[in-house]
């Protein structure tokens, strides 16, 4: 292809000169028409190539969002749609291939068909489950700020709780937070139990007891969670140093050493650190300040202080 775009360009220049003009009559100028992609002359009409080839889109566009929008790739698929992202739909412009406008008469076959490729994609049960939850997941996903991976997973997780039946009886958005805190603790993203039911607006103990259920049912291992990625949220919501937060992880990775930390709440053990911290540098921040960034007792950070500092010998 190139090499023939080589030969018809230096034909072209050899033809025309230097002035451009028809290799036919020697007078009239070369036309292109971007239309129909023909080379002419403008004096005599000899076409001198029928079509040119056009390496760019056939549309234009005049800033970047416009330019992202016409995209041709599309949305990836992705567990979190109803129908994975692999469903087609009839386009909103009422025009042909060519661009020309629909009849009256085609436009309204059109609008129909519209309606019922709608209808067609939510018929089963299982797809206006699914329509539901993944809507749910979608806003809990702004809520508390999650990533896609976890999204994924967790679109993942409930879709095989769906093929066992663990949805029958059960509220939908309890099991999709179910799922959403296996996610979470999977991707050992510091999300606590509190949290998702609290995005959700559910009680606790519904959602732990789902969780409990697809732990059971799904044969599902979760890692145990490390304190040490619950520092850097305690230690924002509380409003401490860097400093201090920096001590709190060392205490947290010498601790994880000599295994003290095992079989402990990992979010109590964080709060403990970075009390313990605190004192050691001298930060002026009290037990309740730490246990309420937390979300924890003061007692389990009296418990936890305690056993660090004999330990550590702090």
């Amino acid at each position: 292809m190139l090499i023939e775009i080589l030969i018809r360009y230096y034909m072209t220049r050899e033809s025309f000169g230097s002035g451009g003009r028809c290799p036919r009559c020697g007078k009239g100028p070369m036309v292109t028409d971007n239309t129909t992609g023909e080379m002419f002359c403008g004096g005599c009409g000899f076409v001198l190539t029928e079509r040119v080839e056009e390496s760019g889109p056939e549309w234009r566009s005049f800033s970047k969002e416009e330019h992202e929008d016409r995209s041709r790739t599309g949305t990836p698929t992705s567990l979190a749609m109803h129908d994975m992202g692999l469903a087609t739909i009839i386009g909103p412009a009422d025009k042909d291939a060519s661009g020309k406008p629909l009849s009256a008469s085609m436009k309204s076959t059109i609008e129909r068909l519209r309606t019922w490729d709608s209808r067609s994609q939510v018929h089963e049960p299982v797809d206006r489950n699914f329509r539901q939850a993944f809507s749910e997941l979608d806003r809990l996903k702004d809520k508390l700020a999650l990533s896609d991976a976890v999204i994924e997973k967790t679109a993942y997780i409930y879709r095989k709780a769906l093929d066992k039946g663990l949805v029958r009886g059960r509220s939908i958005p309890g099991l999709v937070a179910a799922a959403l805190y296996a996610a979470c603790r999977d991707t050992e993203t510091p999300r606590t139990l509190t949290d998702v039911a609290n995005g959700i607006n559910i009680k606790r103990k519904d959602v732990a007891r789902c969780y409990r259920l697809l732990l059971r049912e799904l044969d599902l291992k979760m890692p145990v969670v490390d304190p040490i990625k619950c520092v850097a949220r305690i230690a924002s919501k509380a409003g401490l140093s860097e400093k201090t937060k920096r001590r709190a992880l060392q205490i947290l990775k010498d601790a994880a050493e000599i295994e003290i930390s095992a079989g402990k709440d990992p979010m109590g053990l964080a709060a403990a650190a970075l009390y313990l911290s605190c004192v050691m540098n001298g930060e002026n921040k009290t037990q309740k300040d730490v246990a309420q960034a937390a979300g924890v007792t003061e007692v389990t950070i009296r418990n936890r202080y305690k056993g660090l500092k004999e330990s550590l010998k702090l």
